[in-house]
C-alpha cells in the first residue's frame, strides 16, 4: 500500500465531495481496473455460450486442435487474468480510502489544535474521541469500499445487459421486473439508515465521555465512595447505546433478506420463464448458461446495493458529526506580521480588559516588562491573575491593542512565533502518559540524545525536583502514568517548571509555580528563578509576599483592577493591600513556627519520661 507524502498539503475544513476530488487519480485508476475485469466477465460470458454449445455437438477435440478445447483453455486464461485485475482495483481505490483517512484524521488533530476554548467548553473529550475513531473508520468504509461497491454496481449492470439483452430481451425485461421494487425499498432504508446511524454514533459519543471521565477521575470517585453512582450513569448511558443500536441493527438486519427476496424474486422469474423459451427452442443451452451467468453477477451488486446505502449513510452520518469539528471557528487567529530579528522579548500591556461571558475578570490592566527583568503580580484567588497570564500567551482570545511584544500587538503575530517568544507554564501542571525525562524534555526535538538528557537533568536540577526523579524505581525513564498520577502534586508542578526551563522562551511566565512546595524548596526555586531571570524576561503569577520581594516590580489585582505597583520595598511602606498581604503571611509564619517549637517541646518531654 502507497503512503501520503508527509509534505503533502493537507485538508482542514473541507467537504465530503472535495475528499472525493482529491483522489480522482487513485479512483481513476481503480475505475479503469473495474472496466477492465467487467469487460472481461463479458467476453467469457459470450464465449461460454459458444464452448458449451460446441461441447454438446461434439467439437470437444482431446488432441488439442478442437475448438471447444482452445476455447476452454482461452477461458481459462481469461478468468485468471479478470481475478488479477479485480485484486489491483481494490488495492487502488483501497488505498485512497486509507489515505483519505489518514488527511481527514492529520486535519482533524491540525483543527483541534487550533481551536480554542469555547469549543472545548461544549464538546467533550469523549465526543471528540468518539468522532476521532469511529466516524473516522466510518468515513473511510465510505471513501473505500463503498466508492468500489458503487462503481463495481454500474460497470456490472452495463456488463450483465449488454450479454442478456442480445440473448433475449424479453428475458431480460422478465429478471429486471423486481427493479422498481428494489429502488423504492432501498429509497425507504436509506432515509431511517442515515438517521439510526447518526443517532448511534452520538450514543457512541455519550458512552465514551462516560468512560473516559470515569477513568480520569477513578481517584475521586473511591475517595468519596462513589462507584455504585458512576456505575448507574454509565449504566444509563450504556443502555442508550444498546439501544440505539439494536434499533441500527434491526434496520440493517430486515435490510439484506428484504433485497435478497426481491433479487431472488428475479431469479425465480428466470428460471421459469427462460426453462419456457428452452423448451420451445428460442434459447439454446449454452446462451441460457451464459444469461443466468451474467444475472448471477448482476444479482450480488444488486443485493449489495442494500449494502452500499447502508455504507453511505453511515459515512455521511459520520462526515456529519466530523464536519462540526472542521466547521467551527477557531477562538484565536493567526496574525500576518512578524518580530524583527534579532526578538527582544520587552512585553507592554496597555488597558488591558477581559470577560468571561458577562463577568468581567480584568478591568484596564497595564505594565511593562524589559528583557532581564522580572514582575510578579499578586492578588487574592479569583482576582484575575491566572486569566492574565493566560493572555499574554494568546492561549484565549487577546483583545487587539493591549498587549504587545517588541512594540509589535501579538494579535497581529503569528502564533506560534507568540508562543514560541512567551512560554507559559499554568499552575495546574499537565504531565503526559509517557516517562519523566520526556515531560520535561517534551519541547525537544529528539529528547533521547546526549545533548537532550543533558539540558533535561539541568533543567530537573534548577527545578529542584531532579532528587526525587533520580529516586523513582526507573529515575528519568519511570513512566509517570496518566496525567502524572504516580507524582506529587508538587512534584508534577516541578516537573512542568523544569518542561518550561527547557523550553528557553524570551519571556517566561510562571503561573503559581509554588503553591504546592515546602519553605526550603520554595527558596531554592526562587534563586533558580533569579537566575533565569538574567536570561530573560520573568512574570510570576503568586499569592506568596516572599517570592513577590524578589522580583523587579510587583502588581496587585484585586478584582481584575491593578490597586498597586511599585517594587516591594515601596508597596510595604505604602500600607495597602500588598502591605495587608505581607502582614498577614508574616503572622502566619510565625504562628507555624511557634506551633513547631510547642510540637518539639512536647515530643522531648514525652522523651525523657520514657522508661529507661
Amino acid at each position: 500500500m502507497t503512503s501520503p507524502s508527509q509534505n503533502a498539503p493537507q485538508p482542514d475544513a473541507i467537504g465530503l465531495w472535495e475528499q472525493f476530488r482529491r483522489h480522482i487519480p487513485r479512483y481513476g485508476v481503480g475505475l479503469l481496473l473495474l472496466g477492465t475485469y467487467q469487460y472481461l466477465q463479458y467476453w467469457i460470458d459470450t464465449h461460454i455460450a459458444k464452448a458449451i454449445n460446441a461441447a454438446s455437438g461434439g467439437g470437444f477435440d482431446f488432441g488439442g486442435s478442437g475448438f471447444a478445447l482452445r476455447l476452454g483453455i482461452g477461458l481459462i486464461g481469461v478468468a485468471i487474468l479478470a481475478f488479477v485485475i479485480r485484486v489491483l482495483s481494490r488495492v487502488a481505490i483501497f488505498n485512497a480510502g486509507r489515505i483519505g483517512e489518514y488527511e481527514l484524521r492529520r486535519g482533524l488533530l491540525n483543527r483541534l489544535q487550533a481551536l480554542g476554548p469555547a469549543f472545548y467548553s461544549r464538546m467533550s473529550t469523549g465526543e471528540i474521541m468518539s468522532r476521532a475513531t469511529n466516524d473516522l473508520g466510518q468515513v473511510r468504509l465510505l471513501l473505500g469500499f463503498g466508492v468500489l461497491n458503487a462503481i463495481n454496481t454500474l460497470f456490472a449492470l452495463v456488463s450483465a445487459l449488454s450479454v442478456m439483452l442480445p440473448l433475449s430481451p424479453r428475458l431480460t425485461l422478465a429478471a429486471l421486473a423486481p427493479l422498481p421494487i428494489l429502488l423504492m425499498v432501498t429509497r425507504s432504508f436509506s432515509k431511517r439508515m442515515f438517521t439510526y446511524t447518526r443517532d448511534n454514533q452520538a450514543a457512541i459519543g455519550g458512552l465514551s465521555e462516560q468512560v473516559q471521565t470515569s477513568i480520569a477521575g477513578v481517584r475521586v470517585v473511591r475517595s468519596f465512595a462513589l462507584e455504585e453512582s458512576e456505575l448507574a450513569r454509565f449504566d444509563t448511558k450504556n443502555a442508550n447505546y444498546l439501544e440505539k443500536s439494536l434499533q441500527l441493527a434491526r434496520l440493517r438486519g430486515s435490510f439484506g433478506p428484504v433485497m435478497q427476496s426481491i433479487t431472488a424474486l428475479g431469479g425465480v422469474i428466470v428460471f421459469w420463464y427462460g426453462g419456457h423459451l428452452m423448451l420451445g427452442k428460442q434459447l439454446d443451452p449454452g446462451e441460457f448458461l451464459a444469461f443466468s451467468r451474467a444475472l448471477s453477477r448482476l444479482t450480488w451488486p444488486l443485493i449489495s446495493l442494500g449494502f452500499l446505502v447502508g455504507l453511505v449513510q453511515r459515512g455521511r452520518a459520520s462526515y456529519s458529526r466530523l464536519q462540526e469539528v472542521f466547521d467551527a471557528e477557531p477562538d484565536i487567529v493567526d496574525g500576518d506580521d512578524r518580530l524583527d530579528e534579532p526578538v527582544l522579548g520587552k512585553l507592554s500591556v496597555r488597558h488591558l480588559s477581559f470577560s468571561h461571558g458577562e463577568n468581567r475578570v480584568l478591568e484596564d490592566v497595564s505594565f511593562d516588562l524589559e528583557p532581564g527583568k522580572s514582575l510578579a503580580v499578586v492578588g487574592r484567588t479569583g482576582s484575575g491573575k491566572s486569566t492574565l497570564a493566560v493572555l499574554l500567551a494568546r492561549l484565549m482570545p487577546t483583545p487587539r491593542g493591549t498587549t504587545f511584544l517588541d512594540g509589535k500587538d501579538i494579535c497581529d503575530l503569528p502564533l506560534n512565533q507568540v508562543r514560541g517568544v512567551v512560554g507559559y507554564a499554568q499552575q495546574d501542571a499537565f504531565l503526559f502518559s509517557t516517562t519523566a525525562g520526556r515531560n520535561i524534555g517534551f519541547v525537544l526535538d529528539e529528547p533521547d540524545t546526549g545533548p537532550s538528557l543533558l539540558t533535561i537533568r539541568q533543567a530537573a536540577a534548577e527545578a529542584q525536583v531532579l532528587d526525587e526523579i533520580l529516586g523513582l524505581p526507573d529515575g528519568f525513564d519511570t513512566v509517570v502514568g496518566e496525567r502524572g498520577v504516580q507524582l506529587s502534586g508538587g512534584q508534577k508542578q516541578r516537573v512542568a517548571l523544569a518542561r518550561a526551563l527547557v523550553f528557553e522562551p524570551k519571556v517566561l511566565v510562571l503561573d503559581d509555580p509554588l503553591s504546592a512546595v515546602d519553605g526550603r524548596t520554595e527558596k531554592n526555586i526562587l534563586e533558580a528563578i533569579d537566575r533565569q531571570r538574567a536570561q530573560r524576561g520573568v512574570v510570576l503569577i503568586t499569592h506568596r509576599v516572599a517570592a513577590a520581594a524578589r522580583c523587579d516590580q510587583v502588581i496587585v489585582l484585586d478584582q481584575g483592577r491593578v490597586v498597586e505597583q511599585g517594587t516591594h520595598e515601596e508597596l510595604c511602606a505604602a500600607g495597602g493591600l500588598y502591605a495587608t498581604f505581607a502582614e498577614e503571611q508574616r503572622l502566619e509564619s510565625e504562628l507555624e513556627r511557634i506551633g513547631a517549637q510547642e510540637l518539639a517541646a512536647v515530643d522531648s518531654g514525652a522523651l525523657e519520661g520514657a522508661p529507661a
